[in-house]
């Protein structure tokens, strides 16, 4: 890699752990790899840089009117918020900018609250980014970024279908030619095209799917090439070349010949009240898409991604778009492959990325000024088809139906109920899902091999062996209190199915790493019932941090050091010798009933 070290943040182990928190590295992780920056480096990253550039370039300009922004925004967005990832960033491929799940959101939610003002909807967007980089600095200061992992894979596939359905439903206005009502509804857009089906503009409908349709052929014969950049350029010319736009086509207009300026957006408390649950949305998507990304290349490349730590670079970047007048950024799935492919090594290409937007800014804006919006549009189309994940439906119907119809409902709520209801709905659904696998656990009768100390479930080990008098119940989850209640009932179910012949019932507590007062005490009462019906309670291979919760609720005093084993081998000797010794009839061959519940 031309020199560049790898992640090594390693400290003395006698430095305190707030000096290794704080250290230079840690909080600029710019400095792991800036020491061996070098000329072969260098050079990867200037050809990354300049590819990725071009591709942002339309792309920025493109994403920007899926937000409903003037498409300068879109190139705003992506200059200085590039150059502070750089510095706090620790994903060396990650291409960041606009996106395009993410500008469909901000259209979803500034749409109704902007009242039809358009300084104030891009002040608006300029807010927005500044809540959802606060909001990510603070989830990833405050170790909070596991909230994002309740986006599920099935539910972004399902979310980011149905939005690739709804992007390109925006755009049709600009293919079509025609002022269609603005929607985040698909429905209600393809009812207002069939009313007005007779004032298409049909030299703009040719120029956009034409557009659109050179896009998907020349990327499937050199995808690295940055066909976008090329075809926008081509059709800005032909506007010119052929006076289109006095013929009706309507192109993006001036483009201000400078850099953005800074300027702090409002943030007031009615502003923030009304910006928040999209503020939060977009963080969450914008957090999972990108860290998705830069774990990817992270792992490729051998190098290491501290979720933590690439939040507050998120966020920082999302603060600065905020003040240089840009509206909400995330990791580029697209560009993000395009600049590992085109062999960039270091956060230095980013760098490029930026000056090449920059560059564009200061001095190639006017050249922009006859870009026909249909060119962007097909630009949008060939990102929505991208987006749009047919496979993955098909791979989860294949290996998991519950994840298939996770899906289902993530893309049905979508495109339904709308961005911000959709998402709101398939995280809910994520959580239900959670909540009833950990709540009620399942449950499996397991018996020894012969001839090892080895358990196994009867039903798929036939040669599994089970023996009357004991019972050993293994749960593979946390114990807490939405599970505490079931689990009482479904061992007292257990005792009670062998009430004739049990007398020891084991708890294999091996998959158990946390329990909280609420299954403590579960367990207490359980304990003092069993002793009611004459039936001891063992517990076998207790974590330590279990253990220290049950001497602090007196559990371990009241059951005795002798029902807790190493093992659960060792417990149900333990049990078998003390029925032998009750002189309890056992067979020939030991046997042993085991009960696993698993999540």
């Amino acid at each position: 890699m031309g020199g560049i070290a790898e992640d090594d943040t390693t400290l003395s182990p006698g430095k305190p752990r707030w000096r290794r928190r704080l250290s230079a590295r840690r909080v600029f992780p710019v400095f792991e790899w800036l020491p061996g920056y070098g000329r072969r480096t260098f050079a990867a990253d200037l050809g990354a840089g300049l590819t990725v550039g071009a591709v942002l370039i339309p792309q920025g300009m493109a994403y920007a009117l899926v937000a409903g922004l003037p498409p300068v925004v879109g190139l705003y967005a992506s200059v200085f918020p590039i150059l502070v990832y750089t510095v706090f960033g620790r994903s060396r491929q990650l291409a960041l900018g606009p996106v395009a799940i993410v500008s469909l959101l901000t259209a979803s939610g500034l749409g109704s609250l902007a009242g039809g003002d358009a300084d104030l909807y891009v002040s608006m967007a300029a807010s927005l980014a500044l809540m959802v980089g606060i909001l990510m600095v603070a989830m990833g200061a405050a170790r909070l970024g596991f909230v994002a992992q309740f986006l599920s894979q099935p539910v972004l596939s399902g979310f980011t279908s149905a939005a690739a359905i709804i992007i390109a439903g925006t755009q049709l206005r600009n293919i079509l030619g025609v002022d269609l009502v603005r929607s985040e509804y698909t429905l209600d857009i393809l009812v207002d095209v069939g009313r007005r089906l007779d004032e298409v503009h049909l030299l703009t409908l040719a120029l956009g799917t034409g557009a659109f349709a050179l896009l998907m052929v020349l990327r499937r014969w050199r995808p690295a090439i940055p066909w976008a950049l090329l075809v926008v350029i081509g059709a800005t010319a032909a506007v010119t070349l052929f006076g289109l736009e006095d013929r009706g086509v309507q192109v993006v207009g001036e483009v201000p010949k400078n850099l953005p300026s800074p300027q702090i957006p409002s943030l007031s408390g009615e502003r923030v009240e009304s910006l928040f649950p999209l503020s939060l949305a977009i963080t969450l998507v914008a957090m999972v898409e990108s860290l998705a990304m830069a774990q990817y290349f992270a792992a490729r490349r051998r190098y290491r991604i501290r979720p933590g730590q690439e939040f507050v670079a998120l966020g920082a970047a999302n603060v600065t778009a905020g003040i240089f007048q840009g509206y909400p950024v995330a990791g580029s799935f697209s560009r993000t492959a395009v600049n590992a492919a085109s062999g960039a090594l270091t956060p230095i290409s980013g760098v490029i990325t930026a000056a090449v937007i920059a560059l564009t800014l200061v001095v190639a804006a006017p050249v922009f000024r006859p870009l026909p919006k249909a060119a962007l549009a097909a630009v949008v189309f060939m990102a929505a088809t991208s987006l749009f994940d047919v496979a993955e439906a098909r791979r989860l119907w294949r290996v998991k139906r519950s994840d298939f119809y996770l899906l289902l409902l993530a893309f049905s709520a979508t495109l339904i109920l709308g961005i911000e209801k959709g998402i709101a709905v398939a995280v809910a659904a994520s959580l239900i899902v959670i909540l009833q696998k950990t709540s009620r656990p399942h449950v499996a009768v397991l018996g020894r091999l012969p001839g090892t100390h080895v358990f196994r479930n009867v039903e798929r080990s036939p040669a599994a062996v089970t023996s009357p008098g004991i019972v050993v119940v293994r749960v593979d989850a946390p114990l807490y209190f939405a599970n505490a209640e079931y689990l009482k009932e479904k061992l007292e179910r257990v005792a009670g199915d062998r009430e004739e012949d049990l007398q020891v019932l084991v708890f294999d507590m091996s998959s158990v790493n946390d329990i909280d007062s609420s299954a403590d005490r579960a367990l207490h009462e359980l304990a003092d019932d069993f002793e009611a019906q004459g039936i001891d309670l063992y517990l076998a291979s207790v974590k330590g941090l279990v253990r220290d919760v049950m001497r602090r609720s007196g559990l371990y005093e009241h059951l005795g050091a002798d029902r807790f084993f190493l093992s659960t081998d060792e417990a149900v000797r333990a049990a078998e010798t003390r029925l032998m010794a009750d002189a309890i009839p056992l067979e020939t061959a030991p046997r042993v009933i085991v009960i696993e519940e698993k999540l």
